[in-house]
């Protein structure tokens, strides 16, 4: 499939009829459903969606073990919560529940749509906090879909049409909100961003992003807060 098609999944709405960026979580989640096209492509596997269901069988995904939860969609955090929270003292004192109740800049970084995106609920869930890397590919742990995870290594490796947009996601989450990223890390997505480089579906979706948050990804490229209406 396509990415472009991941293009298609944004309404082009009116942004400014948004009441600004959302607070928390809980709000960018119910804006993401607005946001995102009522049929859409999820963005690990690339699989067609519609509501909260998945055609699983139309992209050739087959559950690795909970199909239950493979077939519906779920928000997924490119840069995990684990990973721009445990840096926070909140996190120290109490997890995450305590920096989601008390700490106004995590609030911010959690509920950013820049790093906001729908997934299938299974991959999801096998992702959990796990760093993002290179793997030895191997085909058939969720049938069709090119994505992988190393759960003993800790580690994923998303498909390839998805690799940059996740390393500028890193890049823009590290200067926003001060996430430090290991010299190893830095390195993999400096890679990764020039070896897959902007494509217009991304453009798009920074631009339709831009609209709601108010700002754009810098490192995607220019937005126009003035096109949003």
């Amino acid at each position: 499939m396509s990415v472009r098609c991941f293009a298609l999944l944004l309404l082009f709405i009116a942004c400014g009829a948004q009441a600004g960026a959302p607070r928390t979580f809980t709000e960018a989640k119910k804006v993401a459903w607005k946001l995102y096209a009522p049929q859409s492509t999820e963005f690990y596997c690339g699989c067609k969606y519609t509501g909260n269901k998945v055609d699983l069988k139309a992209c050739g995904y087959v559950p690795r073990k909970n199909a239950k939860r493979a077939s519906r969609i779920e928000w997924e955090h490119i840069v995990p919560a684990w990973e721009f929270g445990h840096q926070r003292q909140c996190w120290q004192s109490g997890g995450r529940k305590n920096c989601t109740r008390y700490d106004p800049g995590y609030q911010k970084a959690e509920a950013d749509l820049h790093n906001l995106v729908p997934s299938i609920g299974e991959v999801n869930g096998d992702r959990s906090n796990f760093s993002y890397g290179w793997l030895p590919v191997q085909s058939g742990q969720y049938g069709s879909c090119l994505t992988q995870v190393d759960f003993k290594a800790k580690k994923v490796m998303p498909r390839p049409s998805i690799r940059g947009m996740i390393a500028r996601t890193y890049f823009y989450m590290s200067k926003q909100y001060g996430l430090r990223l290991s010299k190893q890390d830095r390195q993999l997505y400096e890679a990764w961003d020039k070896t897959y480089p902007v494509q217009d579906w991304e453009r798009q979706r920074n631009q339709s992003v831009a609209c709601v948050m108010g700002r754009g990804n810098e490192f995607v490229g220019p937005v126009n807060l003035k096109a949003c209406g």
